[in-house]
C-alpha cells in the first residue's frame, strides 16, 4: 500500500458532513507499562500531572480533576519490538508561554529534555518517559497568528528560543509542581505502517481534515485546528502494535449527531474493503481498532 495521498481524497469532493465538527478534541489516552511507579512519578514530577486515583495495577492523572492519562500496569506484555506500530508522542498542551516556561524548569531540573521546536503555530519541548514513550509539551500561539498558505495552515519545525521559553516561566526559586488549570492533550502522534491507511480510517472513515503534510508525515484536524492526530513512517513500522505502549486514546466529539456521523463514514469505508479494521459500539460511544491495531475511542462530551 503506498503512503502517497489518495488521488481521489480531495477537500473539493467533500461536504460538511464528511467532516468532524468544530468543538471536536483529543480525550484522554491510556499507556500499558511495566513499571506503574516509577512512570507515575515521571507525569506527575516533569509532566505536572495530579494522581486523581491510583490502585494496584492503574493511576489516573490529569489537571484539577479531569482525567488526562491512565496509566495500566501490565508487566508480562512484551516492550514494544522495533517494526511495531503505535505512539510516537503523546502531547500535552499547556495554556501559556509561561506555563511552558514551568515545564521547561521542571524538565530541566527533574528530567531530561531531548528535543525542542518552534512549529510556528506552536512551541514544544520533546522528551521520552522512563519507558521509552514520547512526550512533547507544548503551547500554542494565538490562532491569528498561525501561517496560511493557500488556505493551509503552515508548520515547521524551527530552533525554538529556548531560553526565551525559560524566562517566560512564572516560577521563582524552582520550578512549579502542577501543569495549570487548561492543560489537554493537544494532539496524538502516532508510527504507523501505512499513511494511506491512515487517511482512510481517519480521513474518510472519523472525519478529519488533512492539513500539513510532509516526506512521510501528515497532519489532520478537525475545525481547523493545526493537528489532532499526526501520522509518520519516518521508522519504517511494518507490524501492527502489540507490546507495551499506547493502550488507546479518545477523540471526543461535541455531540450525538457529529458521532452518528463517524458511524455512517465508517460504515461507509469499510463496505469499500480497502483497509481492514474493527469497529464496535459501547455505551458511551464507538471503538475503533485501526489497521495499525491502534483502539480509538470515539465519544462525545
Amino acid at each position: 500500500m503506498t503512503d502517497a495521498p489518495s488521488a481521489d481524497r480531495t477537500d473539493a469532493d467533500r461536504s460538511s458532513s464528511d467532516y468532524l465538527p468544530a468543538g471536536t478534541r483529543i480525550g484522554r489516552a491510556a499507556l500499558r507499562v511495566a513499571d506503574l511507579d516509577e512512570t507515575t512519578a515521571f507525569y506527575r514530577d516533569v509532566v505536572g500531572l495530579a494522581v486523581l486515583d491510583r490502585d494496584g495495577d492503574e493511576a489516573v492523572l490529569g489537571v484539577e480533576g479531569t482525567p488526562l492519562l491512565v496509566l495500566k500496569r501490565d508487566p508480562d506484555r512484551p516492550e514494544r519490538g522495533r517494526t511495531e506500530a503505535g505512539l510516537f508522542h503523546a502531547a500535552f498542551r499547556v495554556p501559556s508561554r509561561a506555563a511552558l516556561g514551568d515545564a521547561l524548569a521542571r524538565v530541566r531540573e527533574r528530567w531530561r529534555l531531548d528535543g525542542a521546536a518552534d512549529h510556528l503555530v506552536s512551541e514544544a519541548l520533546y522528551l521520552d518517559d522512563p519507558e521509552g514513550n514520547g512526550v512533547e509539551i507544548y503551547c500554542d500561539r494565538p490562532r491569528e497568528e498561525w501561517p496560511i498558505d493557500d488556505g493551509t495552515i503552515r508548520m515547521a519545525t524551527d530552533p525554538l528560543d529556548v531560553e526565551g521559553v525559560a524566562g517566560a516561566g512564572d516560577s521563582d526559586g524552582g520550578p512549579a509542581d502542577h501543569a495549570p488549570p487548561g492543560t489537554d492533550i493537544g494532539h496524538m502522534h502516532l508510527e504507523v505502517t501505512s499513511l494511506s491507511a491512515f487517511e482512510t480510517t481517519y480521513v474518510d472513515g472519523l472525519g478529519f481534515e488533512v492539513g500539513t503534510t510532509g516526506p512521510n508525515v501528515r497532519f489532520v484536524a478537525a475545525g481547523g485546528y493545526h493537528h489532532h492526530l499526526g501520522a509518520n513512517t519516518w521508522q519504517g513500522r511494518t507490524t501492527p502494535a502489540s507490546g507495551r505502549g499506547l493502550a488507546w486514546f479518545e477523540v471526543v466529539a461535541p455531540d450525538a449527531a457529529a458521532l452518528d456521523g463517524v458511524r455512517t463514514r465508517l460504515d461507509a469505508v469499510a463496505a469499500d474493503g480497502d483497509v481492514e479494521f474493527g469497529v464496535d459500539e459501547r455505551e458511551d460511544g464507538i471503538v475503533v481498532t485501526d489497521a495499525d491495531g491502534i483502539e480509538v475511542r470515539v465519544r462525545t462530551e
